[in-house]
């Protein structure tokens, strides 16, 4: 994997560091292809968003996340909708701990294999091996096993969407009771508006929440998202979970979800 510069901190930014492996950096601005998507719609060529995301997932981590482990871990909670971009930015901040020598550990949803099994991947093409879960997992051992191998300065979890809400409490005491950051990242809602679980469970708990952002089809921010079948057409109903079937998804701001859903406010 290529990866641009080293963003550089500033004595300021670098004091920072000690206290937190996120805020550190400052809120970054959208990129340039952001930009160019708002006025040009779906016009923007693939590998321009390719190459935004990857800009993003730099401009919004550097090397902020390696911290001094000597502070306070805590449990993240990134979301986001579909598209955004949640797995680049999981996959280059595990890199910018191994590159300095630390070593991360990585879980994703057992029955999400559509990179392959026990694998992340993003769509701008960059993946990692992981350890997979399924919901009669227990995370708290889990960690507990994998610390008693060899020392690990952050954990990351991978569609934690699709966590129980024990499992979001067994990552919480692995947080509290073994000193590990833990770092998830997941979809906040389905295509019914309704939350996941485990990103309710996420929501209530988690020590710090971060939005990864995308923007619907008409330039604003997109905190929605529909499922379509292989015909084009707006499911209203379905399960909530469904992997690997033809359902497309298309990211869209609130206004333009109920659109699409023919939603009515309720009685």
């Amino acid at each position: 994997m290529v990866l641009g510069p080293k963003p550089t901190l500033g004595k300021e930014d670098r004091d920072r560091t000690l206290q937190h492996p996120v805020a550190a950096l400052p809120r970054p601005r959208l990129p340039d292809h952001f930009a160019i998507f708002r006025a040009t719609g779906s016009g923007v060529p693939r590998d321009a968003i390719r190459q935004a995301l990857f800009q993003r997932a730099q401009r919004l981590l550097g090397t902020a996340l390696l911290a001094n482990q000597s502070g306070m871990p805590k449990l993240f909670f990134n979301y986001s909708t579909m598209n955004a971009g949640k797995s680049t930015v999981l996959l280059q901040a595990s890199h910018n701990y191994r590159e300095n020598g630390m070593e991360t550990y990585l879980l994703t949803a057992r029955f999400d294999d559509r990179a392959g099994q026990g694998r992340i991947a993003s769509r701008i093409g960059i993946g990692a091996e992981a350890d997979t879960f399924n919901t009669d997992t227990d995370l708290f051992e889990t960690i507990k096993t994998r610390l008693a191998k060899s020392r690990v300065a952050c954990v990351f979890v991978d569609e934690a969407q699709f966590l129980t809400k024990a499992q979001v409490w067994q990552l919480a005491h692995a947080v509290d009771d073994l000193s590990v950051p833990v770092m998830c990242y997941g979809l906040r809602v389905d295509f019914r508006g309704e939350l996941f679980p485990g990103s309710a469970a996420l929501l209530a708990i988690a020590d710090e929440m971060r939005e990864v952002r995308t923007i619907c089809f008409c330039g604003k921010k997109a905190t929605m998202v529909v499922r379509k079948d292989d015909q084009g057409r707006v499911l209203t109903d379905g399960d909530q979970v469904q992997i690997g079937g033809n359902e497309t998804y298309v990211s869209l701001c609130r206004k333009h979800w109920r659109e699409a859903m023919g939603y009515r406010d309720p009685d």
